[in-house]
């Protein structure tokens, strides 16, 4: 009897230890700090990132063609919905995520989202979350305009699209890594995409939206130092 005793305590001891649901909570730093390795900036919002399938967000001013399974377009910008830059990574079976606007604009199996949608593309979870100016009106919000979440090596990542320091920021759970924009002037400043990230708490940040059209790496380097000892920052070199 008191063998079958310990036992149910050590049981109960496991259970109530080990988390209620499975996911990003249970992904380690050195694991995430491994697909890091894998986000390759290719300046301004455009990254390449390679897991179950090859990424690309917002390609713009790309220096090679490439192949992309799946491209993210947060809105219809120049700068973001760019149809000569998407060709140089668009193949016959790549799946283009984007909002109406972009669409419009496009051709090839596209899927159009719009805040608040969920959907899987090649096995890749995305959701589809809200970006819009709050003191500016290049982004209002009635557009309609995205940022993503989307799972990658089982991990959550995040790219804000041109955005400001947003209320919904708070409700984006089990972040990895996250994708914020520092330059001001048509997204958010240094200082309010640091309070973002706090909001957020990824287990890293990496800032872009700096060092082309606006913004300079002073802005990267500022967002690092408001978040020494508290989130990890790593500013990516572009490529």
């Amino acid at each position: 009897m008191i063998k079958i005793f310990i036992s149910f305590i050590i049981l109960f001891l496991f259970l109530s230890g080990k988390p209620a649901v499975a996911g990003s909570s249970e992904v380690s730093k050195k694991e995430v700090l491994n697909m890091v390795e894998n986000i390759h900036w290719l300046g301004h919002d455009t990254f390449k990132i390679a897991g179950e399938k090859i990424i690309f967000t917002d390609p713009f001013k790309l220096r090679k063609k490439d192949k992309a399974d799946i491209i993210l377009i947060t809105h219809e910008h120049y700068d973001h919905c760019s149809p000569e830059d998407i060709k140089m990574i668009q193949g016959p079976d790549t799946v283009i995520v984007a909002t109406k606007d972009c669409a419009d604009k496009l051709s090839g199996n596209i899927k159009i989202v719009k805040p608040g949608d969920r959907l899987t593309v090649m096995g890749i979870e995305v959701e589809a979350v809200p970006a819009y100016n709050t003191n500016k009106k290049f982004h209002p919000k009635a557009n309609g305009w995205v940022g993503y979440i989307f799972k990658v090596n089982n991990q959550r990542i995040y790219i804000a699209g041109d955005t400001d320091y947003i209320p919904e920021m708070k409700t984006f759970k089990d972040v990895d890594i996250a994708l914020l924009p520092v330059s001001g002037t048509y997204v958010m400043t240094a200082d309010d995409a640091a309070q973002a990230a706090l909001d957020i708490k990824p287990k890293i940040a990496i800032p872009m939206h700096y060092a082309s059209i606006v913004g300079t790496e002073s802005d990267a380097k500022r967002f690092a130092e408001l978040l020494k000892g508290k989130i990890e920052v790593i500013i990516k070199k572009p490529e």
